[in-house]
Parts: C-alpha cells; sequence; structure tokens
C-alpha cells in the first residue's frame, strides 16, 4: 500500500507552495490535505479555542483529499487526524511556505506549526519552505528534492518529539544539502509608527533579522546564504539539559 502523506500550511489552501509541494509528492504518497482557508502566516503552533472550526472538502479524487479549515496550522492538523481516524498518516509535511523559516523564524512559523504538532502526535514531520516571500515565486528547483526528503524522512525513524526544518534558497539550483544547527538571530526595529490621514496613531510590525554570529559556518543561515538546502534536525524538547546541571547546586 501507498504511504499517506498530510499535508498543511500557513500560506492557504490555494497557496502555490502548497499545489507545487502536492503534485511533487503525489506520484509516490496518497495525500490527505487539511489547510486554512485563508493565511495564517506567524500563527506557529497557535490554536482555537474561543470560536467554533469549519471545515469544506475543495477536491476530491482517487489518492487525493483537499479540505479548507477555518482554523490555524495546528488546528488543521488536529482536524485532519480526529476527522479522519480510518487511516493515518505515515507522514506529516508543512509547507511548501513562500519564505524563510530559517534561526529564529522557525519559533514563527505557521508551516514549522504543522510539522511539529505532527511530532508531537508521534508521527514523523517534516516542514519545506523557500526564501522567497512572492505570490508567484519559482518552486521548480525543488522539485529534484521533495519526494527524496520526504521518503528519507520515513526511513530514519526520527525520535520522538523530533521533526525536519528543510529551508530551500532563492536561486535557479543549489549546491547542495547541509545538515545545519539553527543560526542565533534576534528580530530588532520591529514597530513602525504611523500616522492614520483621519488622526489617531497606529503600528506595522516589521523589522530586520539581526545575525548574531554571522561567520559560524555550521547554521542554516550560513549554509543557505552559500546557495545550500538547510536542513534543521529540530527538537521539541526545549529542555537546556546543560543549564540543569549548573542550577541544580544552586537549589540544593
Amino acid at each position: 500500500m501507498r504511504p499517506l502523506f498530510l499535508l498543511s500550511n500557513d500560506d492557504g489552501v490555494t497557496a502555490p507552495g502548497l499545489r507545487f509541494l502536492i503534485e511533487a509528492l503525489r506520484p509516490i504518497a496518497d495525500i490527505l490535505v487539511v489547510a486554512p482557508d485563508g493565511p495564517r502566516s506567524g500563527f506557529s503552533c497557535s490554536i482555537t479555542t474561543k470560536d467554533p472550526l469549519h471545515i469544506r472538502q475543495v477536491s476530491h479524487e482517487e489518492g487525493l483529499q483537499v479540505y479548507a479549515c477555518s482554523g490555524t496550522p495546528v488546528d488543521c492538523v488536529k482536524m485532519a487526524l480526529n476527522l479522519f481516524p480510518e487511516r493515518k498518516p505515515d507522514l506529516v509535511v508543512g509547507g511548501i511556505n513562500h519564505g524563510d523559516n530559517s534561526s529564529v523564524n522557525a519559533h514563527y512559523s505557521g508551516t514549522m506549526g504543522v510539522a511539529i504538532e505532527g511530532a508531537l502526535q508521534g508521527y514523523p514531520a517534516i516542514a519545506f519552505s523557500l526564501c522567497d516571500h512572492s505570490p508567484n515565486a519559482d518552486f521548480t528547483p525543488l522539485k529534484p528534492y521533495l519526494a527524496d526528503l520526504c521518503l528519507k524522512a520515513l526511513s530514519l525513524h526520527l525520535p520522538p518529539f523530533t521533526c525536519l526544518n528543510v529551508n530551500f534558497p532563492k536561486a535557479p539550483a543549489f549546491e547542495g544539502i547541509r545538515i545545519c544547527r539553527m543560526a542565533h538571530s534576534r528580530w530588532i526595529k520591529e514597530v513602525e509608527h504611523r500616522q492614520h490621514p483621519w488622526g489617531g496613531n497606529y503600528y506595522w510590525l516589521v523589522g530586520e533579522n539581526l545575525e548574531l554570529e554571522p561567520e559560524a559556518e555550521d547554521t542554516d543561515r550560513w549554509a543557505l546564504a552559500h546557495n545550500y538546502v538547510a536542513i534543521t534536525p529540530t527538537s521539541l524538547d526545549v529542555t537546556d539539559y546543560r543549564l540543569i546541571e549548573s542550577l541544580r547546586p544552586q537549589f540544593a
């Protein structure tokens, strides 16, 4: 039997990145898509608790079912796993995101929220992002990698509470693949003050991503800057085990 892949994203069910991912993976798997009915970028792992959720079927054909959900990316994964229990997915896939989810961006990303929720629920999970925010981004260079990386994510038997964060540079071809750690960076100058022409102030979240270790060659940011596909193994356990050892004597 062909594997079943559960796909979702944070750019919405009609996003070109999701459509490209579907077509790239259909030759190797049956696909269930439950994705937001509109853009949900920056929703991270948020869930909906005070409003009802709605889901509607967008299309249904052999080996491919597509649903739109009114909730967040994580809501979509939860809905898929609970409403379609007759067949559990072999892999949870987020993306393809329109934009960079390397370094600290991974903490804000709804696309990573998809993979994180999959891993939390005990499934192998992977997220794909292209460093191009354009709605007309060219995903063609990614095609040779997508199916292969999904099959590798299945065969690797990833440890519990882990997933893979894959970022592609914006380029017509890539130098290769680098296994990386998350770069240390920080968003700065994030709030832009504006004045409404009819009176009153408002604010827009913008900002710059400040590199804190630009010379480090083992990070996802370095790999992308040098035209490599960056794969960052990501742990959902955020415990700092080194700090445990140094703190214990302070609280003895």
